[in-house]
């Protein structure tokens, strides 16, 4: 077990699968205590089995739900003394072509990534303002620089950036830093669906997107939880504002 983030409270969304559970692993593994929120009751029961060494906070909570994700924190910082790490996780997608984009397709993807993680951000910074500290890692995606059949989820991605940009600037001069990790072709249940929306086996994907990808093979969740560590260290605080895309190249 590590110690760089000992001492330190980190929480996760959508923490309890994939790329959240592979971050809140790392961070968990590092010392610090850590919370979990996600919507996913079976699967944070998995998680909390899997993590049940360590100091770990879970809860059912809809991110797209102000008054779910306030009471989730202040259970948190009363529990466990502060909120030093956020780490905005929790996705979803509604792929398709536009012509056959629905409004809830649309509204679907923008309410978790974007009104959630707006809802996230404002309930945390009070707590980290109070206390002259903290960090705040956004998941992007290579999406953001657009991507077929992913209007709404590039959007959202995109205005992640746009998020992390400006609250580097209004919460910089209270000891906090946002920055955004922008994971490339990473295997995860997500990218599995992706796989079939398009009408080919995971395996087939992974294959076409290794063309693309310079180091050749394709990303996995701790290729990002290790990009969330960095940003979350207490030696990165002169680092702020920054989106870091994890594709194995440098193009997405």
């Amino acid at each position: 077990m590590g110690e760089r983030f000992r001492g330190k409270v980190a929480l996760v969304t959508g923490g309890s699968r994939g790329i959240g559970r592979s971050i809140a692993g790392l961070l968990a593994e590092e010392g610090a205590k850590v919370a979990i929120i996600d919507v996913n009751e079976d699967a944070l029961n998995e998680a909390s089995e899997v993590f049940k060494q360590y100091e770990l906070y879970t809860k059912v909570a809809n991110v797209v739900e102000s008054r779910e994700v306030e009471n989730a924190m202040k259970e948190v910082y009363e529990s466990f003394g502060s909120l030093d790490i956020v780490v905005n996780n929790a996705g979803v997608i509604r792929d398709n072509l536009l012509f056959k984009m629905t409004e809830n397709d649309w509204e679907t993807v923008m309410d978790v990534h974007l009104k959630g993680s707006f809802n996230v951000v404002k309930a945390a910074q009070q707590y980290m303002v109070k206390q002259k500290y903290g960090r705040i890692i956004n998941i992007s995606s290579t999406s953001a620089l657009g991507n077929r059949g992913q209007a709404n989820y590039a959007t959202a991605k995109a205005g992640l950036q746009g998020l992390t940009k400006t609250l580097a600037i209004e919460l910089g001069p209270f000891g906090i830093t946002t920055n955004a990790v922008a994971p490339g072709f990473i295997e995860t249940d997500m990218t599995k669906e992706t796989a079939k929306r398009i009408g080919i086996t995971f395996e087939q994907l992974v294959e076409a997107s290794l063309q693309g990808i310079p180091v050749g093979r394709s990303g996995l969740p701790e290729d990002i939880a290790n990009a969330v560590a960095f940003f979350a260290d207490e030696k990165s605080s002169f680092v702020n504002g920054q989106v870091l895309y994890v594709a194995g190249g440098p193009k997405a």
